[in-house]
């Protein structure tokens, strides 16, 4: 019995929440159950328990967090059916059936506000549900053990919730480790660059285990320190103190020789799960490894015999109920090499009958390195298929163990994707493709690019625009940048040391890091790290210079940013209170007299002479000079200030300029991006690193929405199934292209349908005769337009506090007339616009009934506007649009305020078919909206006026590009929103041409 009643009230809510299970019930209800014996006299009242809230109750929040997220994130619950997760209207629901009033309410929403984060997309053919919730919750050992270390970590019960939902999407698309019949699975887990694969691939491995999958290869990089990292993390979170001792005395020296992670000078030992005795003591199972942090998987007598696995029904399967929840679990973590993974694959022929009993998982983490098979097919013998050495061993793994599944996860999908379904060995993504949600506090392209912000460049603040926070450009005309780069990271240093002195957790500040990359040459990198290392010993941070320097830096820079971006940290009030933190980042990094380290290595020997272990080593506060070595695995810890500049103009791979991405928990404001730009009005394309990473983006993004959009299950059915998605792939840079070339598909995307999306084709013609041939396709609407202008209007948002207005020349066409104008125009990439037009033709009255267009031709600002008559027309701005570094696509048509304005009129329109006065000339509900642009090609404003002679454009210079928003009515009875036909498979074309939305 408790002593103080904030504590009698916990341990009645405790009671109480845990009698409701996983559905909430009449909350008052069940108090008074908990508390009839020992609390008979208890303030059971809201009024009470909404005091302790605003009180600040930690324990009661932290209690009703748990229990409130978990109800936020219930997939269909039959306490909430057809109500989505994670809303307003899904929380709304638990507090009706707990029966709480509305000030209450209010006051749980603040302490626990809805985590309207999106869940992960899941493309899936059908599959048999097994994995039920039930079932999960009656053996639930290690993900409970792995959940409760996260809770230590400090993650947030939304975060938790989230990595539950998305490690149970796939665990059970998974087949039934106790299903009879033996059958794989093969899919494909899409995260984003350094977002925390590994925290979902340790959380499918843990629920997996659970289940009843008795053997897990975790394939772990291509290094031996990327490998060691990963058995690291699993031992520490999953596999935990118990099963690593196994057995042995923590307190008998002589028992612990040779055991992993005891003694080190810098264990951390005591960070390790402990699960309180031994699993099986306990009546769950041991985890039995047979690779450790210092050695991979060794062909050995005692690997064969680790892996027989005793039955206690002996004349029953492995598989079997009765064997498989009493079986030790095996986990083995190696490298994607050839000798290694050789050994593994000999152990495993030798152990007779028992792998066709043997429920095992494969996890392939960076799927897409070494594991896809490259060689090209048109050099494949007759009725077989040749592989490259890695491929072809996972393909023998997958042979040997006819009850093994196989996840891929990576960050960039697109090799993985174009793996030849029809290849029954290899590892395409047969059975699903997952894309996981982008994590919070993740800090990726959207935190680094003003991705369609509507606001003015001249009105972009530290407050308003990621770029303007975190970008530093570097222009061959204003010098390199380097020094100011190195302050910088010294500067921030010394922050990240101040605000550990005052309060912030010094945990995210044990690493502090910067890396530098200019060029893809060894000799460069070794000439780069000569240099910084002599203009570090030569920029005086004890001096008064120095630190002149650095004050107007941080006045300048710092201190303006963290104002806006982080008031909620500390922060000095001037220069002077920093001083002393200077000398301390100074001589971090500059101890042992060498502030910066060369890792272009790609060997084992290399890596371990480098001493670059961020888990094994206490503090790496260095500079790091890099090229692609570091681009795959091996994160950065800690990595804060990036200079990014090549010499060479070449337009080869940008996998290793998101070094930068991740979690920056307490520092994200001192992050700094120098990259290289094209100067103003240059002619480079690929000299604007920035710009072109920023198209790789887009791609991306473009490929995820596209699987959100068509995930969506209908009738039961998927619209879309992982054989379907290659042809939705469009074009990307040609420089990282997978094999796609090599690879045949049996489906043809043929229709895609966007009622009330837009569609904005951008693979435009780049001849001039074609460009001139369009132009007069366009006569008709050009004609229907009106001298006289018309207003739209944008409404305050979360980006402007001001209602923002444009003026656009406006006409109306016929659907017949748009038809007939799109039908005729001819695409740089043959069949680009035909999945659209498919769609578009059948807008007759056919699929639904779309009576006019209206035309809109933005007038651009006063300033900045270049107008001129085109084939006739009335005088137009002409737009001034780039195509994207390495493609033939332009990165964006229509601007964010004119596209926001259409969506708005289009929006509007589907609830009511009044007109809508105030937003422009007035739509029904069968209007469609076509934003027409008279586009010039080009990098500079004398571009534009260059194709204009005496008012008049050249039609064999401009480019008519445009938007589409149909009706939010043009759809389909059955909801489909794309669709697709049998493809001849032997073809001799693979990578199927797509457009992109």
């Amino acid at each position: 019995m408790s002593d103080t009643p904030a504590t009698a009230l916990l341990e009645i809510h405790t009671h109480a929440l845990a009698g409701m299970g996983s559905v909430p019930r009449h909350f008052a209800r069940w108090a008074a159950l908990a508390a009839d014996e020992d609390y008979p006299d208890a303030d059971l009242s809201e009024d009470l328990f909404h005091a302790y809230l605003a009180g600040g109750d930690q324990a009661l929040s932290a209690l009703w967090s748990r229990h409130l997220t978990a109800w936020d994130f219930a997939e269909d619950p039959q306490w909430a059916l057809a109500i989505p997760a994670r809303t307003n209207e899904r929380r709304t629901a638990a507090y009706d059936r707990l029966q709480f009033g509305s000030d209450l309410r209010k006051a749980l929403d603040n302490v626990v506000p809805v985590a309207k984060i999106p869940g992960p997309t899941v493309i899936t053919r059908d599959f048999t549900p097994w994995y039920t919730p039930e079932r999960a919750a009656a053996r639930s050992f290690y993900w409970t053990s792995y959940e409760q270390k996260l809770r230590d970590k400090r993650w947030s019960d939304a975060a938790i919730a989230s990595l539950d939902e998305a490690s149970r999407a796939v665990v059970e698309r998974l087949t039934d480790p106790e299903q009879e019949a033996a059958r794989q699975a093969k899919g494909l887990v899409v995260g984003y660059v350094q977002s925390g694969k590994t925290a979902n691939f340790t959380g499918v491995a843990a629920k997996a285990i659970d289940a009843g999958y008795r053997l897990v290869i975790v394939l772990g990089g291509t290094l031996n320190l990327l490998r060691a990292q990963t058995q690291r993390r699993l031992d520490m979170e999953l596999i935990g103190q118990e099963n690593i001792l196994r057995g042995a005395d923590i307190t008998d020296l002589d028992s612990l020789v040779g055991v992993d992670y005891i003694g080190d000078d810098d264990s951390d030992w005591d960070e390790f799960v402990q699960h309180g005795a031994r699993p099986s003591v306990l009546g769950a199972f041991d985890i039995e490894r047979l690779t450790t942090r210092d050695n991979d998987y060794k062909s050995l007598a005692q690997g064969i015999r680790a892996l027989e696995f005793e039955k206690r029904e002996p004349t029953r399967p492995l598989h079997d109920q009765a064997n498989l929840h009493h079986a030790a679990a095996r986990i083995l973590v190696v490298k994607k090499n050839k000798s290694v993974l050789t050994k593994l694959v000999k152990d495993l022929k030798q152990i007779h009958g028992l792998l066709g009993e043997l429920p095992a998982l494969i996890i392939d983490d960076e799927s897409d390195q070494a594991s896809v098979n490259t060689l090209d097919p048109k050099k494949w013998e007759q009725g077989s298929t040749e592989r490259t050495s890695i491929n072809g061993l996972i393909s023998q793994l997958l042979k040997l163990l006819p009850r093994a599944q196989y996840v891929g996860y990576t960050a960039t999908p697109f090799a993985n994707v174009f793996i030849d379904p029809g290849d029954d060995e290899d590892i395409f993504p047969s059975d699903f493709l997952i894309s996981l949600p982008r994590p919070y506090e993740y800090m990726g392209a959207q935190d680094f690019h003003d991705l369609n912000s509507a606001i003015p460049s001249e009105e972009r603040t530290y407050a308003n625009s990621q770029e303007k926070a975190h970008i530093r450009d570097i222009y061959e005309s204003t010098g390199d940048r380097l020094q100011e780069a190195m302050d910088a990271f010294v500067l921030s240093g010394a922050l990240k040391l101040y605000r550990a002195d005052h309060g912030v957790a010094d945990g995210p500040f044990r690493h502090h890091t910067m890396l530098a990359h200019q060029s893809v040459r060894r000799d460069d990198h070794a000439e780069l790290a000569l240099l910084i290392n002599s203009m570090w010993h030569q920029a005086g941070y004890s001096s008064a210079a120095g630190h002149e320097r650095l004050a107007a830096l941080w006045a300048s820079d710092f201190a303006q940013v963290s104002e806006s971006r982080a008031p909620e940290l500390p922060a000095p009030a001037s220069y002077e209170e920093l001083r002393t933190y200077v000398h301390e980042a100074h001589h971090r990094i500059g101890s042992g007299g060498q502030p910066v380290i060369v890792v272009n290595g790609d060997s084992d020997r290399y890596f371990d002479q480098l001493n670059l272990d961020f888990d094994r080593t206490r503090h790496v506060w260095k500079i790091l000079v890099g090229g692609t070595k570091l681009s795959r695995g091996f994160t950065v810890e800690g990595l804060t200030i990036t200079y990014y500049r090549r010499t060479t103009q070449q337009a080869d791979t940008l996998m290793q300029m998101g070094r930068w991405f991740g979690f920056r928990p307490g520092y994200r404001d001192l992050v700094r991006l120098y990259i290289g730009r094209e100067e103003p009005f240059g002619r480079n394309k690929y000299a604007d690193l920035y710009e072109a990473y920023e198209a790789v983006c887009r791609d991306e993004e473009t490929f995820r929405e596209q699987l959100a959009q068509y995930a969506a299950v209908v009738d039961g059915q998927p619209q879309l199934t992982p054989m379907q998605v290659p042809p939705l792939v469009a074009q990307h840079l040609p420089w990282i292209r997978p094999s796609a070339r090599n690879k045949m598909f049996n489906a043809e995307l043929v229709e895609i349908r966007s009622p009330g999306r837009p569609i904005e084709p951008a693979a435009y013609p780049v001849n001039n005769a074609t460009l001139r041939r369009n132009t007069e396709r366009w006569r008709p609407l050009l004609n229907s337009l009106s001298a006289s202008p018309a207003t739209f209007s944008n409404p305050p948002d979360d980006s402007s506090s001001l209602t923002r207005t444009f003026e656009a020349l406006t006409g109306r066409v016929s659907h017949s007339e748009l038809v007939s104008a799109l039908s005729q125009l001819e695409w740089e990439r043959e069949g680009h616009f035909d999945p659209h037009l498919t769609y578009l033709r059948q807008l007759d009255g056919t699929l639904a009934k779309v009576d006019d267009w209206m035309v809109i031709s933005p007038r651009l600002a006063a300033s900045t506007r270049v107008e001129a008559s085109v084939l006739g027309s009335l005088p137009l701005s002409l737009v001034r649009r780039s195509r994207q570094a390495g493609k033939i696509s332009f990165g964006r048509i229509a601007s964010v305020e004119h596209r926001t304005a259409a969506q708005r009129l289009i929006d509007s329109a589907s609830s009511s078919s009044p007109t809508h006065p105030g937003h422009g000339p007035g739509m029904g509900a069968t209007t469609g909206m076509i934003l027409l642009y008279p586009v010039v090609e080009g990098d500079s404003h004398s571009d534009v006026q260059a194709v204009v002679r005496s008012g008049v454009a050249d039609p064999s210079k401009i480019v008519m590009a445009f938007t589409l928003i149909p009706p939010a009515s043009a759809a389909s009875s059955d909801r489909r929103l794309v669709r697709f036909r049998a493809k001849n498979s032997r073809a001799d074309e693979a990578t199927i041409p797509a457009s992109s939305p």
